[in-house]
C-alpha cells in the first residue's frame, strides 16, 4: 500500500531526506509492546527493535503512531520529528515524558456518563489533547445510563474552550455515527480515557467487529479493569487510522503554561485583566476572575494544575542541571584518560 494510506505527508517526507540511503526506509509504528515494534512500510509488515545509536544516545523511544527510519529491514535509527504528540509525565518520581501516541490529527477523550463521571479528570485530559496539537473532541459515553444527559453535555461544554462534545452509547450503538463528522481517510484519530469508560467496545462498534475484548465495570463504583493491554494502530476500511489505548489510572501533568491558558481560556482570558500580576483569585481587590463568577471549582482545578506545572518545571531544572553535571563529569574523566595515555 502507499505510504499515504498510514498518514504519510509532505512533513515526514522532508524530514526523512537527510535519513535517505539504499538500506534506509521510512516506516509507522503500528504496534508498541516494551522491546518489540510491528512497523509498516511500503512493502509490508515489519518485526524491529532500537538500534543501539538511538538506543544509547536519545532519551525518547518510538511510541505508537511514530514514524521512524527503518535500517536493514529490522531496526530502528531514529525517530521523525512528530507533527503532534499526547504525552503524560512518566508514572512514579521519575521526571520524563512519557509518549501515549504519536502523529494524531483528532483525539477522542472518552469519559463514561456512569458512576465514574468525573469533570476534573475530563479537564485534565483536556488540557494534555490541546497540548499534543491534535483536535480534541468529548466522547460521553454510556447514555444509556444517565438520566439526564443534556445537563452532563451543559456541564462539560462549559469547561471544553470550543472543542466539541457527542453524546453516545457504544453498547446499544446510538449517537456513534456522528463521530464520522471528524474522521477522514489517510487521517489519525486515537481513543483516550479511565479504564472502564467504553473504549473497546466503542473501537469495535466503529470497525463493525468484534476487534478488541470487553469487560463490564465494576458495578459498585464504575471503574473498568485494564481490557486493552497495548498500544495499537488499526487502519479501518474507511482509511481513516485509530490507535486504541490502555486505560490511563494515572494522568499526571506533562504541559506548558501555554497549554494550561488554552484548556482554561474562559480564566486565562480574565487574568490579564486582574489588578495585580500576581494575584492568586482568592478575595484580592481588583481581581477579574472574581468579578466574572467563575465556578470556583473550575478556579480550584486551575489554580492546582498551576501549581503542578511549577512543580514539574522545578524538577525538569534540576533534572537538566544533574544531566549537564553529570555531562561535565565525563567529559573531564575522558580528558584524564587521554592525558594518561
Amino acid at each position: 500500500m502507499s505510504l499515504k494510506n498510514f498518514g504519510w505527508n509532505p512533513h515526514f517526507e522532508n524530514k526523512f531526506e537527510p535519513f535517505r540511503k539504499p538500506e534506509t526506509e521510512p516506516a509507522r509504528v503500528a504496534l508498541a509492546d516494551r522491546e518489540r515494534f510491528l512497523l509498516w512500510t511500503e512493502s509490508g509488515e515489519r518485526e524491529a527493535s532500537v538500534g543501539g545509536r538511538l538506543r544509547h544516545d536519545s532519551d525518547d523511544w518510538p511510541a505508537i503512531g511514530d514514524w521512524v527510519v527503518l535500517e536493514s529491514g529490522s531496526r530502528i535509527a531514529a525517530i521523525l520529528p512528530r507533527c503532534t504528540t499526547f504525552s503524560r509525565k512518566h508514572p512514579g518520581e521519575v521526571t520524563r515524558q512519557q509518549v501515549i501516541a504519536a502523529n494524531i490529527d483528532v483525539l477522542f477523550v472518552v469519559s463514561g456518563l456512569d458512576g465514574d463521571f468525573n469533570l476534573r479528570r475530563i479537564e485534565r485530559y483536556l488540557l494534555l489533547a490541546w497540548e499534543s496539537g491534535a483536535k480534541p473532541v468529548v466522547v460521553l459515553n454510556k447514555s444509556d445510563l444517565c438520566a439526564d444527559p443534556d445537563e452532563a453535555v451543559a456541564s462539560v461544554e462549559r469547561l471544553t474552550s470550543g472543542a466539541p462534545v457527542a453524546v453516545i452509547s457504544a453498547l446499544e450503538g446510538s449517537g456513534v455515527s456522528s463521530l464520522d463528522a471528524h474522521l477522514e481517510a489517510g487521517h489519525t484519530t486515537a481513543l483516550v480515557g479511565s479504564s472502564g469508560a467504553g473504549k473497546s467496545t466503542l473501537v469495535n462498534r466503529m470497525l463493525g467487529e468484534e476487534r478488541q475484548g470487553t469487560q463490564q465495570a465494576r458495578a459498585d463504583d464504575s471503574r473498568g479493569r485494564h481490557t486493552t493491554v497495548r498500544r495499537e494502530l488499526i487502519l479501518t476500511p474507511k482509511g481513516w487510522l485509530l490507535i486504541d489505548t490502555p486505560g490511563l489510572r494515572e494522568l499526571q501533568l506533562w504541559a506548558t503554561s501555554a497549554g494550561i491558558d488554552r484548556a482554561f481560556s474562559d480564566i486565562a482570558s480574565l487574568v490579564r485583566d486582574c489588578r495585580f500580576g500576581n494575584c492568586r483569585h482568592n478575595g484580592e481587590p481588583g481581581c477579574a476572575v472574581a468579578a466574572a463568577g467563575i465556578d470556583e471549582a473550575r478556579l480550584a482545578s486551575y489554580t492546582k494544575l498551576q501549581r503542578e506545572l511549577a512543580h514539574l518545571d522545578r524538577k525538569q531544572d534540576q533534572r537538566a542541571a544533574l544531566e549537564e553535571k553529570r555531562k561535565i563529569k565525563r567529559i573531564h574523566r575522558a580528558m584524564r584518560d587521554m592525558y594518561r595515555d
